[in-house]
């Protein structure tokens, strides 16, 4: 017997008993359906996370500030008045002039950008919002982080450090605040402090969870006077969290990074093993988030492939149910000239071929669930091809696996007690 009609007498088989042969796949059904699904959605997790980490700008490396310590070595310092050897430490981490020293001294920068933030009441007129973000930010924010102007300017490094009360309003904020009219040269108070729109962003949207539209960005040093005043400042520096510096581009990374670390341990006082800072890139914060996400997706897809387990435990059983109820055909086959190789053959075309056709059900099932649960919840999916093609490649070998103990039952049936079989 050749290929073809092995499956001719399979499509018979499973075409004589549709109900049993849709119960039989369904399993299957579930288990690819549940591999595209689970990968898609994992895939679609890691795709909205890089999006809205590349978001934040381009050639990013970021400095943030470590915990605060206490104690000698613990960065910025403050010296006893009778000298010696003595100095109590302030604070550790970043301080404001940190970023103009790495501007100033480090090779391969193109901008720095500091941020400061604090929430205020902003007023226009008879118009209130309650809990704005106030962003302090220096000149090159705008390079730094991808940012358009869709009208006016923004603010200079001269208004930075003279601390002049300007403002420019994300596109959201300043619908809100004017409607209609034109802010460039309106005056909105945040807090008490009365600020002069100069500059209105383009419409950003949601980038890594921050609404970049709804935000007032002002001087970082009108920030540090009039919203987060400290009684250490004159002393120890105005404490940042991050440096965002904008580099030239990749070949430049390595060096620039190790500059950085260099220049800002000698200016803290302090060893790189016990550094109050640390240094990461975009590509770092996307590899950590991508491993937990890998260790995510295998979790899922382990767990959906329990389910193509199951599918292939149905289809031995059928199988084996199917020997018993065709005994006496097997006996017949048998008698006019089929071989056991042939009997084998039969019946293990006819489970793979369950298995297959469940398979192509699950494809055509975890496609169209993959788009329905993007398009009805906020997760975001991502049809994988290589997760349809490993789990179609699944569900073949399950038949395969599943169906050979069945087929190889069937197969050493003795003749002529399979054709007394009533």
């Amino acid at each position: 017997m050749n290929l073809s009609e092995f499956l001719q007498l399979a499509w018979e088989s499973i075409s004589g008993n549709k109900l049993r042969s849709l119960l039989t796949m369904l399993g299957i059904i579930i288990g690819v359906a549940s591999v595209i699904t689970m990968v898609g959605i994992s895939a679609g997790t890691s795709a909205a996370i890089e999006e809205q980490i590349t978001g934040l700008g381009s050639n990013l490396v970021f400095v943030q500030s470590a915990l605060m310590r206490f104690g000698p070595g613990a960065g910025p310092r403050l010296s006893s008045s009778g000298g010696g050897d003595f100095a109590v430490a302030l604070r550790g981490g970043l301080v404001y002039d940190d970023a103009f020293a790495i501007a100033e001294q480090v090779d391969g920068v193109v901008a720095v950008a500091v941020e400061q933030q604090s929430s205020e009441t902003v007023k226009v007129g008879n118009v209130n919002l309650d809990s704005v973000t106030i962003l302090g930010s220096t000149a090159d924010f705008p390079s730094v982080r991808d940012m358009t102007l869709a009208q006016g300017r923004y603010f200079n490094d001269q208004e930075v450090e003279r601390k002049q009360k300007v403002a420019v309003l994300g596109f959201t904020l300043a619908q809100e605040l004017f409607e209609a009219a034109d802010p460039i040269g309106q005056t909105v108070t945040a807090g008490n402090t009365k600020l002069t729109v100069i500059g209105v962003f383009e419409e950003r949207g949601l980038v890594s969870g921050v609404d970049f539209d709804s935000q007032l960005y002002t001087p970082i040093t009108v920030v540090f006077q009039k919203f987060t005043p400290s009684m250490f400042a004159r002393i120890a520096g105005d404490s940042v969290r991050m440096i965002y510096v904008e580099i030239e581009g990749p070949e430049v990374l390595e060096s620039t990074i190790q500059q950085i670390e260099l220049l800002l341990a000698k200016r803290h006082e302090v060893s790189l093993d016990e550094a109050d800072f640390t240094v990461t890139t975009q590509q770092d914060i996307i590899e950590t988030q991508e491993s937990t996400t890998a260790a995510f997706r295998n979790l899922l897809g382990w767990v959906a492939g329990v389910s193509l387990i199951v599918g292939g435990i149905g289809i031995m059983n059928i199988m084996l149910v199917s020997v018993t109820e065709r005994t006496r055909e097997i006996g017949i086959r048998q008698a006019i000239g089929a071989t056991p190789q042939d009997i084998r053959w039969q019946f293990l075309t006819e489970a793979v071929t369950l298995s297959m056709a469940g398979g192509l059900f699950g494809v055509v099932v975890g496609v169209a669930g993959s788009w329905v649960f993007g398009m009805l919840s906020d997760m975001r999916t991502v049809i994988v091809t290589g997760s349809i093609l490993v789990a179609f490649v699944s569900a073949a070998t399950v038949g395969i696996f599943f169906g050979f103990y069945p087929a190889n039952r069937a197969a050493q049936l003795d003749p002529i007690e399979a054709l007394r079989h009533e």
